[in-house]
Order: C-alpha cells, then structure tokens, then sequence
C-alpha cells in the first residue's frame, strides 16, 4: 500500500468513527427526551386522578319490581352516591329509575343471579353518564328475585 492509499484509509476510518459519534450522541438526545416526556405524561396525569370528585348526599330511590326477560321478576332498589357539588334536594330519581327499568328488563333470570356484579357496573356507568356529574356511583339497597 502506498502512502497515499494509507492517507485515504485513515482519513475514511477516522470519518466512519465521527459519523458514529454523531449517531449515538442523537440516539442518546432522542432517549432523553422520550423520558423526559414519559416522566411529565406521568406527573400530570396523575394530578388528573386526584381530581376525582368528592362524595356528597347518598339519595336513596323507592325500590321498584320489574319483569325479567326469561320470566320471573326482580325487586330492585338503589341509591345514588352524588357529588359534593350535586344538590339532593332538587336531583331527580326518575332518570335512574327508568334506567334501572330498562337494563334489567332486557336481563333473564340467570343473568341476574349470576352476574349482579356486572350488571351493576353497567347500570352504574348508564346513570353517571345520565346525571352529568352529579352521581359518582350507586348502590344496591334491595335485590331480590322470584
């Protein structure tokens, strides 16, 4: 190998190696980031959690029987737990009452021995979205079927 051919060679290495450089300096700069904008995602979407409304009045609703699809029918009461916000004196029960009505109507019998817990949880997630803030949850206070 001539001189030259050796100039060359060093100066494509030396090259090879500062581009490598380059690349892991901006792979490093993307990593850093990508952390720190995980570290604040995860600040402040925990501050989003600790706003969770504050329970208020718990509004207790006259149970009502209602006709099961399969046969048979069920004696339902619930009670609403309203917000902090939420005036229980002016909340009206009507709307939770009609939807009680309308998702266990729809439910056989077997569905109602067998899964109270997810019909309550989707009866729950029905009247929250119906009171508009105002209830945060609801409570069973009569469950019986015949």
């Amino acid at each position: 190998m001539s001189t030259k051919e050796k100039d060359k060679t060093a100066e494509t290495e030396e090259t090879a190696a500062g581009g490598g450089k380059k690349k892991l300096i901006v792979i490093v700069l993307v990593v850093l980031l990508a952390a720190g904008a995980a570290a604040y995602f995860l600040l402040f979407s925990g501050s989003a959690k600790a706003s969770a409304p504050t329970p208020g009045a718990v509004v207790k609703l006259d149970p009502v029987a209602v006709n099961l699809a399969g046969g048979g029918y069920l004696r339902i009461g619930v009670a609403l737990q309203l917000t902090a916000d939420a005036d229980a004196k002016t909340l009206d029960g009507a709307k939770a009452t009609d939807l009680v009505i309308s998702s266990f109507s729809e439910a056989a019998p077997a569905d109602v021995v067998g899964s109270r817990d997810a019909l309550k949880k989707g009866l729950e997630k029905k009247i929250i979205a119906a009171y508009d803030g105002e209830v945060m949850g609801i409570y069973y206070t009569d469950y019986a079927t015949q």
